[in-house]
């Protein structure tokens, strides 16, 4: 059996975006490798109770820049109007902007934010 393991973005500031995944989105950083084989310092951030990681790399050799909406990570939530406010009260921009008002009107709910390098992360409720 194939298993997909690991999701790779470069980031601009390594401490600050496992603070901002961790702090926001809930991951937990289970491993950190200072020098990769290529030179790049790693940190593995985990979700509890899922087997796939989010790598974030980080070089200071490397500018971090791609086309608005290239690529989005997604998570899945039990309560999407809790965990949306959970983000609007650490100050997170939760959008669209009248999402509050959009999830009381039914149908399917989801909402984004953006992390610090500008890649997107989904969050949709759980069915």
């Amino acid at each position: 059996m194939i298993k997909f393991l690991h999701t790779r973005i470069r980031v601009s500031d390594l401490e600050n975006s496992i603070r901002w995944y961790c702090d926001n989105i809930g991951f937990v950083c289970t491993r950190r490798s200072e020098k990769s084989p290529a030179g790049n310092q790693l940190a593995f951030l985990e979700l509890p109770g899922n087997e796939h990681f989010l790598e974030l790399c980080y070089s200071p050799d490397f500018k971090v820049e791609f086309p608005e909406d290239l690529m989005h990570t997604c998570v899945g939530v039990d309560n999407i109007i809790e965990y949306c406010q959970k983000l609007a009260n650490n100050g997170v921009e939760v959008w669209p902007d009248n999402w509050k008002e959009k999830f009381s009107s039914g149908g399917r709910k989801m909402a984004f934010v953006t992390d610090p390098d500008g890649y997107e992360v989904e969050i949709l409720e759980n069915s």
